[in-house]
């Protein structure tokens, strides 16, 4: 039974989503404007987000945490590729840190989020969860801002195909992104269905210690570049041990952003050459006569999606060491014994493992409305990839699908600085983007990576130029939005409704 609780809170900021979005905003929010009252909300019961809820074996980063870390606080762990636990206990670190658990409430859904121009207000409707007794509550929080952190996946539900003769197989199937706690796989015949970030993380893991599966299959319908990267970075250690940690961090991140800009250049600049790069990597990687052409070198440009990083090159060991199979290859249909290709061939397995993705889902799924009407995210445009069109006070923190993605959070970290000084000084209580109705718009997301491809229609969109452009690269966002104004003419702003004659600031005033 649900509750209704009447009091309402007021605060100046909410931020929502406790994982590493959310608590590198909120850390800085804390610490840069000590004068707001701030609230950081969570649904779940602890921090970390994504690398708190999935607990696949091997869930690791996909990125070096040097830049997949915060500019505020440096990765102290000698492992550049880290798995979810060290990534947990460093957030975990950087909220204790901080202080900002003092403003984090768990068990906080926002179910609904309504602004008011009366009052210059959001209205969030959260249903809240008791820890000790699980009792629901519906509760109301009144904010200026309101701060959506929680990414752009479905955590509730990954993408799950059906195949035909699904209910004839007698094994496990498990789909990667709701892995049951403790599951046994030892001595198993496992197939892994994907090609994706999971799947190569998946396969070195259920292969290898105690416990391993007797052998992993890796079934893909399309191949994918990889390529391998050591777990530790040698320069990094080298930086680090001639000028200690806190000086080499920011060195190191700086080096490794900038690395990863002249590859994604070079290789979007020249897919060719990048084709040719990538296959002879991992020719180099497998044993003589491997088939590369059928099972590693994809249809599409490097780039066009995520290039797959195994760290050490342990997903190839496998391969070369016979742990694990990749086949390249369409099902037909699940068989009461394994799967059935389209080749004739039949695939032995006792548990069959969806690494088929995840779905787009922006802001976890809470609708909207602006002055009780609903905002239809097709119908919004980015606003320098950090707001919507005609949605007050509203800042989505949505990464790079091409760069590491908290590289993007000291970027709107910045521009929320220069709005919060720039409202507070003029007497403002909102401030919103405004696009002009002959914006050429284009999907969200240039990426053709099968999440984007199957919700394109579901989310905002994207201009060709500035301000309605959505970077998909730090060093592309950077100059976007580190030249931006707080004088936009794309944004409006309207007077606090509950301040009377309000002083205007100067410009000099704003810009010191």
């Amino acid at each position: 039974m649900v509750k209704q609780t009447l009091d309402t809170e007021r605060v100046d900021i909410v931020v929502v989503g406790a994982g590493i979005s959310g608590i590198g905003l909120g850390v800085q929010l804390r610490a840069g404007h000590p004068d707001k009252s701030l609230l950081m909300l969570e649904a779940r019961t602890a921090v970390g987000g994504t690398w708190d809820l999935f607990r696949y074996p091997g869930i690791r980063s996909d990125s070096d945490l040097y830049t997949f870390g915060y500019s505020f606080k440096p990765w102290r762990d000698k492992d550049s590729i880290a798995d979810a636990p060290k990534i947990r206990t460093y957030l975990n670190e950087a909220v204790a840190e901080s202080g900002l658990k003092r403003n984090l409430r768990f068990g906080h859904k926002v179910v609904h989020a309504g602004w008011s121009s009366e009052t210059a207000t959001w209205t969030l409707d959260i249903e809240r969860t008791d820890p000790t007794t699980g009792a629901l509550d519906n509760i109301k929080i009144e904010t200026r801002w309101y701060i959506n952190a929680t990414g752009y996946y479905n955590y509730d539900e990954g993408y799950n195909p059906s195949f035909v003769g699904e209910d004839t197989f007698t094994g496990d199937i498990i789909h990667a992104q709701h892995w049951p706690e403790g599951y046994d796989y030892s001595g198993k015949q496992v197939v892994v269905i994907g090609s994706g970030a999971t799947t190569f993380t998946l396969v070195p893991a259920m292969t290898s210690g105690a416990g391993a599966a007797a052998h992993v299959t890796q079934l893909q319908r399309t191949p994918t570049y990889v390529v391998a990267q050591p777990r530790q970075d040698p320069i990094a250690g080298f930086i680090t041990r001639v000028l200690g940690e806190d000086r080499a961090y920011p060195i190191v991140r700086m080096k490794n952003a900038w690395q990863d800009r002249l590859f994604v250049s070079a290789f979007r600049r020249y897919p060719g050459w990048a084709k040719r790069y990538l296959t002879s990597h991992v020719r180099k990687n497998l044993p003589e006569g491997y088939d590369i052409g059928t099972h590693f070198t994809p249809p599409y440009n490097p780039w066009d999606q995520r290039i797959a990083l195994v760290p050490d090159g342990d997903y190839f060991h496998a391969l070369t060491e016979g742990r694990a199979t990749v086949i390249t290859d369409r099902i037909v249909r699940f068989t009461a014994n394994g799967i059935l290709l389209e080749s004739g061939r039949e695939l032995p397995a006792d548990l069959i493992v969806k690494a088929t993705g995840l779905n787009l889902r922006f802001f976890g799924g809470t609708p909207m409305t602006v002055d009780d009407k609903p905002v239809h995210l097709p119908d919004t445009l980015a606003y320098r990839g950090m707001m919507l069109s005609g949605v007050p006070n509203m800042v989505m923190v949505v990464g790079y699908v091409l760069s590491t993605w908290t590289m993007k959070i000291d970027l709107i970290w910045k521009q929320i600085d220069k709005l919060l000084h720039h409202l507070d000084a003029n007497g403002y209580g909102s401030v919103t983007p405004i696009a002009d109705s002959t914006v050429e718009t284009r999907p969200l997301l240039d990426f053709s990576a099968g999440y984007v491809q199957r919700s394109l229609e579901d989310v905002p969109r994207r201009g060709l130029k500035a301000p309605w452009i959505m970077a998909s690269t730090w060093w592309e966002d950077k100059e976007l939005l580190e030249s931006n104004s707080v004088y936009d003419p794309a944004l409006r702003y309207m007077a606090d409704p509950l301040e009377v004659a309000p002083r205007r600031a100067t410009r000099k005033e704003v810009s010191a």
